[in-house]
């Protein structure tokens, strides 16, 4: 993928999510328990829904960042029960990549197994906040796969956000806004969503825990 025009796509991206994130209007809560809230509204991207989740886990953000980051071989593919696999096809800087991450079957094999490629920019902020800023792009090394969907998501990403005077908690702010394609019922991908953003949650929040054992 050309380096210009990745830079161009990335910044673009980095300021969809910060304004998701400052944009506290038309959200309606779908899921709440254990500290963490998901709320959705309609997408403007593509007809189907913006998912935003939000809780505290206890951690620093550095280590929260480690457990949630974009990274070859990294601790996602340990914790996070959707993630089957993650590689870098493209590396433009340290912070701006091409990505394909794998999603193994869900909701009772009613969602079979995925494939994402997505341009990734990871964003540090003067406040200490660690983000990551994704989008689905082409990439002509990796056109579909047989055994997978080749899903598209939408401009997502996180927050690891600084609790001020608490240094061992981080906010985690999310944002899902993926098309999954290939003809699911409306239904099942609208409750997949909130459940699978709560584990997401839970499961972050015992690897970090991992850290101080």
């Amino acid at each position: 993928m050309d380096p210009a025009l990745a830079a161009e796509m990335g910044e673009a991206v980095a300021r969809t999510m910060l304004q998701y994130r400052r944009d506290a209007s038309g959200w309606e809560t779908c899921r709440e328990g254990s500290g963490v809230s998901v709320s959705w509204r309609p997408s403007a991207e593509f007809p189907g829904n913006l998912y935003r989740g939000e809780g505290v886990v206890w951690g620093t953000p550095e280590e929260v960042w480690d457990c949630v980051k974009p990274a070859a071989g990294g601790l996602r593919e340990k914790w996070d029960e959707n993630v089957t696999s993650f590689e870098i096809i493209q590396s433009i800087t340290d912070t701006l990549f091409v990505s394909r991450t794998c999603t193994p079957s869900a909701a009772m094999k009613l969602i079979s197994p995925r494939d994402f490629v997505d341009l990734v920019l990871v964003r540090k902020y003067e406040d200490g906040t660690i983000s990551s800023n994704a989008t689905h792009v082409e990439h002509p090394s990796w056109p579909p796969k047989p055994g997978f969907v080749r899903g598209f998501n939408h401009p997502c990403g996180c927050f690891c956000e600084p609790l001020p005077g608490e240094p061992s908690k981080t906010k985690l702010i999310t944002f899902f806004q993926t098309d999954l394609s290939g003809f699911l019922p409306r239904n099942v991908v609208d409750s997949f969503f909130p459940r699978s953003m709560a584990g997401f949650y839970a499961n972050l929040q015992k690897m970090v825990k991992t850290f101080h054992h």
